[in-house]
Protein backbone atom coordinates (compact mmCIF):
# COMPACT_ATOMS: atom_id res chain seq x y z
CA UNK A 1 0.00 0.00 0.00
CA UNK A 2 1.43 3.58 -0.60
CA UNK A 3 0.22 6.81 0.80
CA UNK A 4 -0.06 10.00 -0.87
CA UNK A 5 1.11 12.77 1.32
CA UNK A 6 -1.34 15.09 3.38
CA UNK A 7 -1.13 18.03 0.76
CA UNK A 8 -3.28 16.08 -1.56
CA UNK A 9 -5.65 14.14 0.37
CA UNK A 10 -7.77 17.30 0.53
CA UNK A 11 -8.40 16.56 -3.32
CA UNK A 12 -9.80 13.29 -2.52
CA UNK A 13 -11.86 14.57 0.16
CA UNK A 14 -15.55 14.10 -0.63
CA UNK A 15 -16.92 17.79 -0.46
CA UNK A 16 -20.00 17.22 -1.38
CA UNK A 17 -20.43 15.87 2.47
CA UNK A 18 -18.44 18.12 4.23
CA UNK A 19 -20.60 21.35 2.74
CA UNK A 20 -23.61 19.11 4.11
CA UNK A 21 -22.16 19.07 7.84
CA UNK A 22 -21.18 22.53 7.61
CA UNK A 23 -24.70 23.82 6.45
CA UNK A 24 -26.38 21.40 9.27
CA UNK A 25 -24.06 22.63 11.83
CA UNK A 26 -24.89 26.03 10.87
CA UNK A 27 -28.57 25.87 10.37
CA UNK A 28 -27.84 24.03 14.37
CA UNK A 29 -26.23 26.99 15.72
CA UNK A 30 -29.09 29.15 14.14
CA UNK A 31 -31.92 27.18 15.72
CA UNK A 32 -30.00 27.29 19.01
CA UNK A 33 -30.14 30.80 19.04
CA UNK A 34 -33.31 31.43 18.20
CA UNK A 35 -34.14 28.89 21.01
CA UNK A 36 -32.15 30.95 23.65
CA UNK A 37 -32.89 34.28 22.76
CA UNK A 38 -33.86 36.68 25.06
CA UNK A 39 -35.73 39.78 23.95
CA UNK A 40 -35.18 41.62 27.62
CA UNK A 41 -30.98 41.03 26.79
CA UNK A 42 -31.16 41.15 23.28
CA UNK A 43 -27.47 40.68 21.47
CA UNK A 44 -26.46 39.50 17.90
CA UNK A 45 -24.02 36.49 19.32
CA UNK A 46 -22.86 36.36 23.36
CA UNK A 47 -20.59 34.02 24.31
CA UNK A 48 -21.86 33.89 27.35
CA UNK A 49 -25.00 32.77 26.32
CA UNK A 50 -26.10 28.74 24.47
CA UNK A 51 -25.75 30.01 20.87
CA UNK A 52 -22.11 31.97 21.84
CA UNK A 53 -21.08 29.04 23.18
CA UNK A 54 -22.32 26.45 20.50
CA UNK A 55 -20.31 29.08 17.90
CA UNK A 56 -17.19 27.96 19.82
CA UNK A 57 -17.83 24.33 19.63
CA UNK A 58 -18.35 24.79 16.09
CA UNK A 59 -15.40 26.40 15.57
CA UNK A 60 -13.23 23.61 17.43
CA UNK A 61 -15.11 21.11 15.56
CA UNK A 62 -13.76 22.60 12.42
CA UNK A 63 -10.26 22.55 12.83
CA UNK A 64 -10.78 19.26 14.77
CA UNK A 65 -11.93 18.19 11.46
CA UNK A 66 -8.96 19.05 9.96
CA UNK A 67 -6.95 17.11 12.31
CA UNK A 68 -8.75 14.09 11.58
CA UNK A 69 -8.47 14.11 7.68
CA UNK A 70 -4.73 14.92 8.24
CA UNK A 71 -4.05 11.88 10.08
CA UNK A 72 -2.54 8.91 7.93
CA UNK A 73 -5.77 6.50 7.47
CA UNK A 74 -3.60 3.51 8.93
CA UNK A 75 -3.93 5.66 12.08
CA UNK A 76 -7.18 3.97 12.46
CA UNK A 77 -6.69 1.13 11.40
CA UNK A 78 -4.01 -0.22 12.87
CA UNK A 79 -4.86 1.51 17.22
CA UNK A 80 -8.91 0.67 16.38
CA UNK A 81 -8.41 -1.64 19.37
CA UNK A 82 -6.51 0.81 21.37
CA UNK A 83 -8.95 3.81 21.11
CA UNK A 84 -11.68 1.22 21.83
CA UNK A 85 -9.64 0.17 24.60
CA UNK A 86 -8.98 3.69 26.12
CA UNK A 87 -12.15 5.04 25.18
CA UNK A 88 -13.78 1.90 27.16
CA UNK A 89 -11.51 2.34 29.52
CA UNK A 90 -12.87 6.53 30.22
CA UNK A 91 -16.30 5.50 30.42
CA UNK A 92 -15.44 2.89 33.59
CA UNK A 93 -13.32 6.27 35.17
CA UNK A 94 -16.57 8.21 34.28
CA UNK A 95 -18.69 5.89 37.13
CA UNK A 96 -16.66 6.67 39.98
CA UNK A 97 -15.19 10.01 39.77
CA UNK A 98 -18.31 12.34 37.58
CA UNK A 99 -20.71 14.20 39.55
CA UNK A 100 -24.06 13.31 40.34
CA UNK A 101 -26.34 15.09 37.53
CA UNK A 102 -29.76 14.71 37.70
CA UNK A 103 -29.20 11.01 38.84
CA UNK A 104 -26.58 10.49 36.25
CA UNK A 105 -22.81 10.20 36.53
CA UNK A 106 -22.27 11.24 32.69
CA UNK A 107 -20.53 14.03 32.66
CA UNK A 108 -16.76 15.22 33.09
CA UNK A 109 -16.09 18.21 34.35
CA UNK A 110 -12.85 19.69 33.17
CA UNK A 111 -12.15 23.09 34.19
CA UNK A 112 -14.58 25.57 32.58
CA UNK A 113 -16.31 22.61 30.11
CA UNK A 114 -18.04 19.64 30.64
CA UNK A 115 -17.59 16.06 28.43
CA UNK A 116 -19.67 12.49 28.02
CA UNK A 117 -17.16 10.56 27.26
CA UNK A 118 -20.55 8.00 26.06
CA UNK A 119 -20.60 10.44 22.78
CA UNK A 120 -16.96 9.26 21.95
CA UNK A 121 -17.66 5.78 22.49
CA UNK A 122 -19.79 5.74 18.86
CA UNK A 123 -16.59 6.24 17.26
CA UNK A 124 -14.29 4.08 19.43
CA UNK A 125 -17.17 1.44 18.80
CA UNK A 126 -17.43 1.83 14.72
CA UNK A 127 -13.47 1.78 14.45
CA UNK A 128 -13.16 -1.67 16.67
CA UNK A 129 -16.00 -3.20 14.92
CA UNK A 130 -14.88 -2.27 11.57
CA UNK A 131 -11.17 -4.21 12.55
CA UNK A 132 -12.62 -6.60 13.68
CA UNK A 133 -14.74 -7.52 10.62
CA UNK A 134 -11.35 -6.40 8.32
CA UNK A 135 -9.48 -8.93 9.98
CA UNK A 136 -8.06 -11.75 8.00
CA UNK A 137 -10.11 -14.13 6.84
CA UNK A 138 -12.82 -12.98 9.47
CA UNK A 139 -16.19 -14.10 8.29
CA UNK A 140 -19.09 -13.31 10.70
CA UNK A 141 -21.21 -16.29 10.08
CA UNK A 142 -18.48 -18.95 10.06
CA UNK A 143 -18.56 -19.54 13.76
CA UNK A 144 -20.35 -18.44 16.88
CA UNK A 145 -17.08 -17.45 18.42
CA UNK A 146 -17.34 -14.52 15.69
CA UNK A 147 -20.67 -13.48 16.96
CA UNK A 148 -19.86 -13.38 20.50
CA UNK A 149 -16.73 -11.28 19.94
CA UNK A 150 -19.00 -8.66 17.50
CA UNK A 151 -21.31 -8.27 20.53
CA UNK A 152 -19.14 -8.51 23.07
CA UNK A 153 -17.48 -5.25 21.34
CA UNK A 154 -21.13 -3.48 20.97
CA UNK A 155 -22.53 -4.72 24.46
CA UNK A 156 -18.93 -3.37 26.81
CA UNK A 157 -19.74 0.19 26.19
CA UNK A 158 -23.54 -0.50 26.64
CA UNK A 159 -23.07 -1.94 30.30
CA UNK A 160 -20.54 0.58 31.26
CA UNK A 161 -22.65 3.59 30.08
CA UNK A 162 -25.93 1.87 31.66
CA UNK A 163 -23.50 1.84 35.35
CA UNK A 164 -23.42 5.69 34.48
CA UNK A 165 -27.43 5.32 34.31
CA UNK A 166 -27.32 7.02 30.97
CA UNK A 167 -30.15 4.73 28.97
CA UNK A 168 -30.69 7.14 26.51
CA UNK A 169 -27.00 6.69 25.13
CA UNK A 170 -26.53 3.34 25.78
CA UNK A 171 -29.73 2.68 23.59
CA UNK A 172 -27.75 4.03 20.66
CA UNK A 173 -25.43 1.38 20.66
CA UNK A 174 -27.89 -1.14 19.48
CA UNK A 175 -28.28 0.16 16.64
CA UNK A 176 -25.26 -1.39 15.22
CA UNK A 177 -27.21 -4.67 14.82
CA UNK A 178 -27.85 -2.86 11.17
CA UNK A 179 -24.35 -3.14 10.55
CA UNK A 180 -23.97 -6.76 11.54
CA UNK A 181 -27.29 -7.56 9.51
CA UNK A 182 -25.05 -5.66 6.62
CA UNK A 183 -22.50 -8.25 7.15
CA UNK A 184 -24.47 -11.58 7.09
CA UNK A 185 -26.57 -11.78 9.94
CA UNK A 186 -29.57 -13.61 10.18
CA UNK A 187 -32.55 -11.22 9.01
CA UNK A 188 -34.16 -13.41 11.97
CA UNK A 189 -32.64 -11.54 14.68
CA UNK A 190 -34.05 -8.20 13.25
CA UNK A 191 -37.30 -9.96 12.94
CA UNK A 192 -36.90 -10.69 16.57
CA UNK A 193 -36.61 -7.47 17.57
CA UNK A 194 -39.32 -5.60 15.96
CA UNK A 195 -41.49 -8.56 17.74
CA UNK A 196 -39.66 -7.77 21.30
CA UNK A 197 -40.89 -4.08 20.74
CA UNK A 198 -44.25 -4.74 18.71
CA UNK A 199 -45.06 -7.49 22.03
CA UNK A 200 -43.81 -5.31 24.53
CA UNK A 201 -45.96 -2.08 23.10
CA UNK A 202 -49.10 -4.44 23.07
CA UNK A 203 -49.01 -5.94 26.06
CA UNK A 204 -48.47 -3.04 27.93
CA UNK A 205 -50.63 -0.48 26.23
CA UNK A 206 -53.50 -2.41 26.29
CA UNK A 207 -53.87 -3.72 29.57
CA UNK A 208 -57.15 -1.55 30.71
CA UNK A 209 -59.60 -4.02 29.32
CA UNK A 210 -60.18 -8.33 29.09
CA UNK A 211 -60.41 -10.86 26.68
CA UNK A 212 -61.27 -14.08 28.35
CA UNK A 213 -60.40 -13.21 31.50
CA UNK A 214 -57.10 -11.75 30.84
CA UNK A 215 -55.81 -8.29 29.57
CA UNK A 216 -56.65 -7.67 26.09
CA UNK A 217 -52.70 -6.95 25.44
CA UNK A 218 -51.66 -9.92 26.31
CA UNK A 219 -54.45 -11.59 24.28
CA UNK A 220 -53.37 -9.81 21.67
CA UNK A 221 -49.97 -10.78 21.65
CA UNK A 222 -50.62 -14.32 21.28
CA UNK A 223 -52.76 -13.81 19.10
CA UNK A 224 -49.83 -12.42 16.78
CA UNK A 225 -47.69 -15.48 18.14
CA UNK A 226 -50.15 -17.97 16.30
CA UNK A 227 -49.77 -15.86 13.20
CA UNK A 228 -46.10 -15.63 13.51
CA UNK A 229 -45.98 -19.13 13.67
CA UNK A 230 -48.18 -20.19 10.70
CA UNK A 231 -45.51 -17.21 8.84
CA UNK A 232 -42.77 -18.96 9.26
CA UNK A 233 -43.87 -22.19 8.67
CA UNK A 234 -45.17 -21.09 5.16
CA UNK A 235 -42.03 -18.35 4.27
CA UNK A 236 -39.23 -19.17 6.38
CA UNK A 237 -39.50 -23.03 6.18
CA UNK A 238 -41.84 -23.63 3.21
CA UNK A 239 -44.27 -26.40 5.03
CA UNK A 240 -47.54 -25.09 3.16
CA UNK A 241 -49.56 -28.08 3.99
CA UNK A 242 -48.11 -27.93 8.19
CA UNK A 243 -48.74 -23.60 7.61
CA UNK A 244 -52.29 -24.56 6.03
CA UNK A 245 -53.41 -27.43 8.45
CA UNK A 246 -51.94 -25.08 11.71
CA UNK A 247 -54.28 -21.83 10.75
CA UNK A 248 -57.22 -24.41 10.04
CA UNK A 249 -56.15 -25.69 14.14
CA UNK A 250 -56.00 -21.95 15.63
CA UNK A 251 -59.04 -20.67 13.11
CA UNK A 252 -61.15 -23.50 14.49
CA UNK A 253 -60.08 -23.63 18.39
CA UNK A 254 -60.87 -19.35 18.18
CA UNK A 255 -64.36 -20.41 17.05
CA UNK A 256 -65.35 -23.17 19.49
CA UNK A 257 -63.79 -20.14 22.19
CA UNK A 258 -66.07 -17.64 20.65
CA UNK A 259 -69.10 -19.75 20.48
CA UNK A 260 -68.54 -21.29 24.18
CA UNK A 261 -68.17 -17.43 25.21
CA UNK A 262 -71.61 -16.29 23.77
CA UNK A 263 -72.99 -19.28 25.77
CA UNK A 264 -72.03 -17.52 28.80
CA UNK A 265 -69.32 -20.58 29.39
CA UNK A 266 -66.41 -18.76 30.76
CA UNK A 267 -62.99 -20.00 29.20
CA UNK A 268 -59.25 -18.95 30.81
CA UNK A 269 -57.73 -17.35 28.12
CA UNK A 270 -53.93 -17.94 29.03
CA UNK A 271 -54.46 -21.18 29.67
CA UNK A 272 -56.62 -21.24 26.40
CA UNK A 273 -53.76 -19.76 24.26
CA UNK A 274 -51.00 -21.66 25.81
CA UNK A 275 -52.57 -24.67 25.13
CA UNK A 276 -53.35 -24.04 21.26
CA UNK A 277 -49.94 -22.92 21.53
CA UNK A 278 -48.07 -25.79 22.48
CA UNK A 279 -50.45 -27.99 20.77
CA UNK A 280 -48.93 -26.21 17.52
CA UNK A 281 -45.89 -26.78 18.70
CA UNK A 282 -45.90 -30.43 19.41
CA UNK A 283 -47.03 -30.58 15.22
CA UNK A 284 -44.15 -29.42 14.26
CA UNK A 285 -42.04 -31.15 17.01
CA UNK A 286 -43.16 -33.88 14.88
CA UNK A 287 -42.65 -32.44 11.23
CA UNK A 288 -38.91 -32.58 12.51
CA UNK A 289 -38.43 -36.13 11.65
CA UNK A 290 -39.20 -35.86 8.31
CA UNK A 291 -37.71 -32.65 6.86
CA UNK A 292 -36.64 -28.92 7.79
CA UNK A 293 -35.18 -29.92 11.29
CA UNK A 294 -33.34 -27.16 11.62
CA UNK A 295 -35.54 -24.86 10.59
CA UNK A 296 -38.74 -26.39 11.91
CA UNK A 297 -36.74 -26.27 15.67
CA UNK A 298 -35.72 -22.29 15.06
CA UNK A 299 -39.73 -21.85 14.54
CA UNK A 300 -40.13 -23.51 17.65
CA UNK A 301 -38.11 -21.95 19.31
CA UNK A 302 -38.77 -18.57 18.47
CA UNK A 303 -42.63 -19.30 19.89
CA UNK A 304 -42.07 -20.24 23.11
CA UNK A 305 -39.02 -17.32 23.85
CA UNK A 306 -42.04 -15.21 22.23
CA UNK A 307 -44.50 -16.75 25.36
CA UNK A 308 -41.70 -16.72 27.92
CA UNK A 309 -41.05 -13.07 26.75
CA UNK A 310 -44.43 -11.82 27.22
CA UNK A 311 -45.06 -13.25 30.33
CA UNK A 312 -41.99 -11.13 31.25
CA UNK A 313 -43.62 -7.76 29.96
CA UNK A 314 -45.08 -6.89 33.15
CA UNK A 315 -42.44 -7.78 35.55
CA UNK A 316 -39.96 -5.88 33.27
CA UNK A 317 -42.39 -2.64 33.04
CA UNK A 318 -43.14 -2.57 37.00
CA UNK A 319 -40.08 -3.75 38.62
CA UNK A 320 -36.89 -3.28 36.43
CA UNK A 321 -37.95 0.62 34.47
CA UNK A 322 -37.68 3.21 36.85
CA UNK A 323 -40.79 5.38 38.21
CA UNK A 324 -40.40 8.05 35.93
CA UNK A 325 -39.64 5.86 32.75
CA UNK A 326 -43.21 4.13 33.14
CA UNK A 327 -44.76 7.50 33.22
CA UNK A 328 -42.68 8.34 29.64
CA UNK A 329 -43.58 5.42 28.20
CA UNK A 330 -47.35 5.48 28.87
CA UNK A 331 -47.44 8.86 27.98
CA UNK A 332 -46.09 8.07 24.54
CA UNK A 333 -48.68 5.27 24.34
CA UNK A 334 -51.57 7.45 25.08
CA UNK A 335 -52.02 5.76 28.43
CA UNK A 336 -51.63 8.87 30.48
CA UNK A 337 -51.61 12.42 29.74
CA UNK A 338 -49.56 13.98 32.67
CA UNK A 339 -49.96 17.30 30.99
CA UNK A 340 -47.61 18.91 34.33
CA UNK A 341 -45.03 16.24 34.57
CA UNK A 342 -43.93 13.34 32.38
CA UNK A 343 -46.01 14.95 29.63
CA UNK A 344 -45.07 18.50 29.74
CA UNK A 345 -42.17 18.50 27.35
CA UNK A 346 -43.84 16.74 25.10
CA UNK A 347 -46.89 18.13 24.97
CA UNK A 348 -45.57 22.11 24.71
CA UNK A 349 -43.46 20.66 22.49
CA UNK A 350 -46.54 19.95 20.14
CA UNK A 351 -48.49 22.70 20.50
CA UNK A 352 -44.97 24.27 19.38
CA UNK A 353 -44.65 22.58 16.27
CA UNK A 354 -48.75 22.70 15.69
CA UNK A 355 -49.01 26.67 16.06
CA UNK A 356 -46.10 26.72 13.06
CA UNK A 357 -48.21 25.78 10.65
CA UNK A 358 -47.41 25.01 6.96
CA UNK A 359 -44.60 28.23 6.73
CA UNK A 360 -43.97 29.37 10.37
CA UNK A 361 -43.97 32.43 12.55
CA UNK A 362 -40.98 33.56 11.50
CA UNK A 363 -37.31 33.68 12.72
CA UNK A 364 -37.53 34.61 16.54
CA UNK A 365 -41.10 34.79 15.96
CA UNK A 366 -41.48 31.44 18.08
CA UNK A 367 -44.03 32.83 20.88
CA UNK A 368 -43.81 29.05 22.60
CA UNK A 369 -40.44 29.32 22.63
CA UNK A 370 -39.76 32.90 23.46
CA UNK A 371 -41.64 32.25 26.54
CA UNK A 372 -39.90 29.21 27.39
CA UNK A 373 -42.46 26.67 27.27
CA UNK A 374 -40.33 24.05 26.10
CA UNK A 375 -37.82 22.59 28.85
CA UNK A 376 -34.32 21.89 27.13
CA UNK A 377 -35.93 23.30 23.94
CA UNK A 378 -31.93 24.23 22.95
CA UNK A 379 -30.76 20.50 23.33
CA UNK A 380 -33.12 17.42 23.12
CA UNK A 381 -36.05 19.62 21.98
CA UNK A 382 -34.79 21.80 19.65
CA UNK A 383 -36.54 20.38 17.01
CA UNK A 384 -39.81 21.98 18.16
CA UNK A 385 -37.87 25.72 17.45
CA UNK A 386 -37.61 24.60 13.63
CA UNK A 387 -40.85 23.56 13.91
CA UNK A 388 -42.31 26.68 15.09
CA UNK A 389 -40.51 29.22 13.17
CA UNK A 390 -39.87 27.47 10.38
CA UNK A 391 -43.32 25.58 9.72
CA UNK A 392 -43.84 22.28 8.27
CA UNK A 393 -41.43 23.38 4.99
CA UNK A 394 -38.46 24.17 7.12
CA UNK A 395 -38.92 21.00 9.05
CA UNK A 396 -39.14 19.18 6.37
CA UNK A 397 -36.70 20.81 4.97
CA UNK A 398 -34.18 19.49 8.01
CA UNK A 399 -35.41 16.37 7.63
CA UNK A 400 -34.53 16.57 3.52
CA UNK A 401 -31.12 17.00 4.55
CA UNK A 402 -30.46 14.19 7.02
CA UNK A 403 -32.26 12.07 4.27
CA UNK A 404 -29.54 13.28 1.78
CA UNK A 405 -26.57 12.72 4.57
CA UNK A 406 -27.66 9.45 5.26
CA UNK A 407 -27.91 8.19 1.79
CA UNK A 408 -24.97 10.20 0.82
CA UNK A 409 -22.83 7.69 3.74
CA UNK A 410 -24.20 4.94 2.90
CA UNK A 411 -22.93 5.42 -1.46
CA UNK A 412 -19.35 6.42 0.52
CA UNK A 413 -20.25 2.88 2.16
CA UNK A 414 -20.75 0.63 -0.88
CA UNK A 415 -17.73 2.68 -2.79
CA UNK A 416 -15.23 1.47 -0.37
CA UNK A 417 -12.85 -0.86 -1.70
CA UNK A 418 -11.80 -2.34 2.10
CA UNK A 419 -14.07 -4.20 4.69
CA UNK A 420 -13.14 -1.91 7.31
CA UNK A 421 -14.28 1.31 5.59
CA UNK A 422 -17.23 -0.31 4.42
CA UNK A 423 -18.01 -1.29 8.16
CA UNK A 424 -16.87 2.00 9.45
CA UNK A 425 -19.37 4.08 7.42
CA UNK A 426 -22.60 1.91 7.77
CA UNK A 427 -21.93 2.25 12.09
CA UNK A 428 -22.18 5.88 10.96
CA UNK A 429 -25.10 5.32 9.05
CA UNK A 430 -27.01 3.46 11.92
CA UNK A 431 -26.27 5.59 14.68
CA UNK A 432 -27.53 8.79 12.40
CA UNK A 433 -30.15 7.15 11.74
CA UNK A 434 -30.81 6.38 15.11
CA UNK A 435 -30.64 9.20 16.29
CA UNK A 436 -32.55 11.33 13.98
CA UNK A 437 -35.80 8.99 14.09
CA UNK A 438 -35.58 8.89 17.96
CA UNK A 439 -34.77 12.32 18.77
CA UNK A 440 -37.80 13.69 16.26
CA UNK A 441 -40.09 10.62 17.55
CA UNK A 442 -39.96 11.88 20.96
CA UNK A 443 -40.77 15.59 20.22
CA UNK A 444 -43.64 14.41 18.03
CA UNK A 445 -45.26 12.50 20.54
CA UNK A 446 -44.05 9.22 19.14
CA UNK A 447 -41.37 7.98 21.20
CA UNK A 448 -40.70 8.01 25.19
CA UNK A 449 -38.13 10.82 25.88
CA UNK A 450 -35.33 9.78 26.09
CA UNK A 451 -32.75 11.91 25.67
CA UNK A 452 -31.12 11.46 22.50
CA UNK A 453 -29.87 14.71 21.34
CA UNK A 454 -30.63 15.76 17.28
CA UNK A 455 -26.89 15.39 15.07
CA UNK A 456 -25.32 18.91 14.73
CA UNK A 457 -28.89 20.92 16.04
CA UNK A 458 -28.81 20.21 20.17
CA UNK A 459 -26.39 22.55 21.95
CA UNK A 460 -23.39 21.04 23.13
CA UNK A 461 -19.80 20.08 22.62
CA UNK A 462 -19.72 16.55 23.06
CA UNK A 463 -22.49 15.56 20.97
CA UNK A 464 -21.02 17.82 18.44
CA UNK A 465 -17.56 16.67 18.56
CA UNK A 466 -18.91 12.72 18.93
CA UNK A 467 -20.40 13.33 15.41
CA UNK A 468 -17.65 15.36 13.94
CA UNK A 469 -15.49 12.37 14.99
CA UNK A 470 -17.76 9.85 13.06
CA UNK A 471 -17.91 12.08 10.17
CA UNK A 472 -14.46 12.96 9.19
CA UNK A 473 -12.72 9.90 10.05
CA UNK A 474 -14.87 8.54 7.33
CA UNK A 475 -14.72 11.62 5.16
CA UNK A 476 -10.41 10.32 5.74
CA UNK A 477 -11.18 6.83 4.86
CA UNK A 478 -13.17 7.47 1.85
CA UNK A 479 -10.12 9.70 0.93
CA UNK A 480 -7.48 7.20 0.94
CA UNK A 481 -9.64 4.67 -1.52
CA UNK A 482 -7.95 6.57 -4.09
CA UNK A 483 -3.92 7.10 -2.42
CA UNK A 484 -4.30 2.84 -2.15
CA UNK A 485 -2.17 1.17 -4.69
CA UNK A 486 -3.23 -2.89 -4.67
Amino acid sequence: MQQDNNGSVFKYVDWFTVVLYIILVMAGMVSIYAASYDFDHANMLSFTEFSGKQFRWIGLSLILGLVLILIDVRVYENYAYVIYGGVCLLLLITIFIAPDIKGSRSWLVIGPMSLQPAEFGKFATALCLAKLFSSYNFVLNASKKNYMIALLIIFIPVILILGQKETGSALVYLSLFFVLYREGMSGLVLLAAVCAVTFFVVAVKYTGTLLLGIPAGQAAVFIMIMVLIVAMLAIYCKEFEAARNTLFWFLGTGVIVTALELLGVPVPGTIFFVTVIMAALAYCVLLMFKSKARKLVITVGAALAAIVFLFSVNYAFTSILQPHQQMRIKVALGMEEDLRGAGYNVNQSKIAIGSGGIWGKGFLNGTQTKLKYVPEQHTDFIFCTVGEEEGLIGSAGVILLFLILILRIISLAERQPTVFGRVYAYCVASYLIFHIAINIGMVIGLCPVIGIPLPFFSYGGSSLWGFTFLLFILLRIDASRRERSF
